[in-house]
């Protein structure tokens, strides 16, 4: 990357109102010059870069200067849906794959519009369009700035777990020190020191996560989850309904069935799975689902869950405890029980799994 030496001037017009200021203040020229020089001293072997710094001290300037054409934040979002809002080019599978790997994974929320989505959802949205421009380098200014800080670090871990299993490069450009743990970047520039640090020999370990799960009596707390459910928002009273705290902010749901069977009477089933939409990308379901997997097996239990949901399919089969035991799509007239109702199963194609310790 080049050296750079950048230098922005503004002549204000010298109103009645400038003049008060001046003359107020002092003030001894007319036009205001800010200088910013640096270097960013890197080959092309990296993925995630940061440019960090407080307001004011350049980074929105050093960014546009040095990659003009690489800004995610800029895309009109007009349509009725977002899926309609993405790249007219791009298959439906193409565009919910994209989605489900930057932890934009409640199909619900795909069908709304951008503006009526949350700040941490609106961010992943704004990255999955970047991945589907085909951008070689995309570059996010204001990155992670509207959100909360606990819903940020947790964005940009879910961020960076997306962009390493591309071979795109991704910059962040913001003003919160608190990421830089959970982003990992390989490298930093510093615009309060306009000095540039080379992380990429440094063991990235990503911080800490305060993970408690508690179980609950009181079922009505799935009100706060149901619309977040990618098919259904009955339960039934009749589950065990566990919650999951991140960092002491609720995140995630699961409840459990037991699953009749003509012979076998000791099969527990997952009834509802959901983890909020800020807490998506980050591996939160899977952990939550396997601890309590653990404590039913441990309890002398066989322990099932009937999916259709891609980004859940494709977390299981990367996961040795999980063992598919049959998948297809359901025959009408044989949906998945769940109490004073069924499911919605019926034609869907749907993936069976048991966990193994």
């Amino acid at each position: 990357m080049p050296n750079f030496n950048i230098i922005k001037e503004v002549k204000p017009k010298k109103t009645f109102r400038v003049s008060s200021v001046m003359g107020k203040f002092d003030l001894q020229t007319e036009n205001i010059k800010e200088e910013f020089i640096g270097n960013i001293e890197l080959d092309d072997k990296w993925q995630i870069g940061c440019i960090i710094g407080s307001s004011g001290s350049g980074k929105t300037t050093i960014a546009k200067e040095l990659f003009p054409e690489s800004y995610i934040t800029d895309f009109k979002y007009t349509a009725e849906t977002i899926l309609d809002d993405m790249p007219s080019e791009k298959s439906v599978d193409e565009i919910t794959r994209v989605f489900n790997s930057v932890g934009f994974s409640s199909p619900p929320s795909w069908l709304k519009p951008y503006s009526v989505l949350s700040n941490g959802q609106k961010m992943r949205v704004d990255l999955a369009n970047g991945l589907l421009q085909d951008k070689d380098l995309m570059v996010f200014d204001e990155f992670t700035s509207v959100v909360d800080r606990n819903v940020a670090k947790i964005g940009s871990y879910a961020v960076q777990k997306a962009i390493r299993k591309t071979k795109r490069k991704f910059i962040a450009v913001s003003c919160h020190y608190d990421i830089v743990d959970w982003l990992m970047p390989d490298w930093i520039f510093n615009t309060d020191s306009m000095t540039f640090q080379d992380l990429r020999k440094q063991k990235k370990n990503r911080p800490e996560i305060k993970f408690e799960i508690y179980k609950t009596r009181d079922k009505s707390i799935w009100r706060m989850f149901a619309k977040h459910h990618y098919l259904s928002h009955v339960h039934n009273n009749a589950a065990n309904v566990y919650v999951a705290l991140v960092n002491e902010q609720l995140a995630g749901f699961i409840s459990i069935i037991q699953q009749p069977h003509p012979t076998a009477k000791r099969i527990k089933r997952v009834h509802r799975l959901v983890i909020m939409p800020d807490y998506q990308g980050a591996g939160i379901g899977l952990r939550l689902l396997n601890f309590i997997g653990k404590k039913y097996l441990n309890d002398k239990y066989r322990y099932r869950i009937r999916t259709s949901a891609p980004s859940l399919v494709n977390a299981l089969k990367k996961d040795p405890k999980w063992i598919c035991t049959d998948y297809g799509r359901m025959k009408h007239g044989t949906n998945a029980y769940v109490g004073g109702g069924v499911t919605q199963s019926s034609g869907r194609i749907t993936v069976n799994f048991e966990y193994k310790l």
